[in-house]
């Protein structure tokens, strides 16, 4: 009855041992790309699930459809936590509350961060498409924030960029200590803010979140060119 029930489809279309196999892949993508980064050996995620190259392979012919697969949740959170946001009548608040997701979810999934901004050279596009949405939602909100007087006028894409930075390599050291990462985005926050801006900043730096370097090891990580 066991070897019977596995072999009949689910809502999904999958068996019930397909529907553990990807479970088991899906897990086992997140701890690798935590571990080793995105551009881990595709081997290595199909030893650490327990199935074999050629099992992983037909679930997720390309490492984009892997990686995506692996931090779709991570994905919608991000999105969810933007367009909530966006919505909120406080734009201080929602860029606060934006800024506190993503660097929880920078704590809790290390390689979310170089998943989202990945660019994968076998990419459809769609992945490009919500980057570029997003970014254009994102400075929707940093200008409300700033006709509304709470985000400094010298706030810069930038900025954002290198407070991730700062604050992957904070968990990159210390992935267990919740404290250190709070107190880190709220010293981050506090400087964001308008009453903070007593003097004139430094010019920005060059860096961007599409180029944003975050290898799992806190590293200048880039993406190789071949799979």
């Amino acid at each position: 009855m066991a070897g019977e029930s596995s072999r009949i489809a689910g809502p999904d279309g999958l068996r019930a041992d397909a529907r553990r196999n990807r479970r088991r892949i899906l897990k086992a993508a997140r701890e690798v790309f935590a571990e080793h980064g995105i551009d881990a050996p595709m081997a290595t995620v199909a030893r650490r699930a327990g199935v074999g190259v050629a099992t992983l392979y037909r679930r997720f012919p390309t490492r984009e459809a892997l990686v995506r697969a692996a931090f779709a949740q991570q994905m919608d959170t991000c999105a969810q936590a933007l367009s909530e946001a966006l919505a909120d009548p406080d734009p201080w608040r929602g860029f606060r509350r934006l800024v506190e997701t993503v660097c929880a979810l920078q704590r809790e999934e290390r390689g979310f961060p170089a998943a989202f901004v990945a660019a994968f050279p076998d990419s459809t596009g769609e992945h490009a498409r919500v980057r570029e949405r997003a970014e254009r939602d994102f400075m929707t909100l940093v200008r409300r924030a700033q006709a509304a007087g709470a985000l400094r006028a010298d706030f810069h894409p930038s900025d954002l960029a290198v407070a991730l930075l700062a604050h992957c390599g904070l968990v990159t050291a210390l992935p267990d200590d919740r404290a250190a990462s709070r107190r880190l985005v709220a010293y981050l926050l506090q400087s964001f803010r308008a009453e903070a801006a007593h003097e004139a900043l430094p010019a920005p730096s060059a860096l961007s979140l599409r180029r944003l370097p975050l290898a799992a090891d806190g590293s200048q990580g880039q993406r190789p060119s071949g799979a």
